[in-house]
């Protein structure tokens, strides 16, 4: 099926994806709170904690996740990722379970102490390395999954705001996936892409069919819209701009 040809919401999704991929750099608003925000948008100088956030993001509200490599370094006085490696795994258990950092205090605690460690012999002490410079999707996304914690869809996501929102030049973007949340999956169910109880993998793969060079250009949009009209009850459908193309599938 050439979806392109026969479904006008993958054309208005396509181009809201060009528009924002286009468009100049703003700050993104990781956890709307301004002072944090701060930090995990410069990654001139603090890209570690952009990279530890990600490493973070899971299993709980995300903003509350991103928010927890700033809490760290209150704990330890600063902010410079010199200050992080310095953490021994004893203190950074001891900094997630004196404040209740994540649900999973222990597992978390040493997932960051690891992802500090990564940082300091795989890149110098300079998470930006990562990325840097104009790389490949493909060596990107490799790159984060070697962190404990981070899997493909945290790995998708972060290379996804990287190239969307931070402007970061790539070489291309075809290993860019979707990230398949559960906004993701419902609004793709609604809209007829997938039928109910398909697998993640058919999601992914859908996304790649419907625009293979950059298959993570629906991932914003698509949230968006499950996050602020297409709940799992009560659906805002009047305010969606898809409202007038979707088959509302439920």
């Amino acid at each position: 099926m050439n979806f392109k040809t026969v479904d006008p919401i993958v054309d208005i999704l396509i181009t809201r994806g060009q528009n924002l991929l286009n468009s100049p750099f703003k700050p993104y608003e990781f956890t709307k709170n301004p002072i944090i925000d701060k930090y995990l948008n410069d990654l001139d100088y603090y890209p570690h904690f952009f990279v530890l956030a990600c490493v973070m993001d899971r299993q709980m509200k995300a903003e509350r996740a991103w928010m927890i490599p700033y809490f760290v370094s209150q704990e330890i006085g600063h902010q410079d990722f010199q200050s992080f490696s310095k953490l021994s795994l004893e203190e950074t258990n001891k900094i997630f379970q004196d404040n209740r950092l994540h649900r999973f205090n222990e597992i978390m605690a040493n997932y960051l102490y690891k992802a500090i460690q990564r940082i300091k012999t795989n890149y110098q002490g300079d998470a930006s390395l990562l990325w840097k410079t104009n790389l490949s999707s493909a060596t990107i996304m490799r790159r984060f999954l070697q962190f404990d914690g981070i899997g493909i869809k945290i790995a998708s996501m972060a290379t996804n705001i990287l190239a969307r929102d931070f402007k970061v030049p790539m070489k291309d973007k075809i290993c860019i996936d979707i990230s398949p949340d559960v906004h993701v999956r419902r609004v793709f169910t609604r809209i007829g892409f997938i039928e109910k109880g398909a697998t993640v993998e058919e999601l992914v793969y859908c996304a790649k069919e419907m625009n293979p060079e950059y298959p993570g250009i629906f991932d914003l949009s698509i949230w968006e819209i499950g996050r602020n009209w297409c709940k799992p009850y009560n659906p805002i459908c009047n305010s969606c701009y898809l409202n007038s193309y979707c088959k509302k599938i439920n």
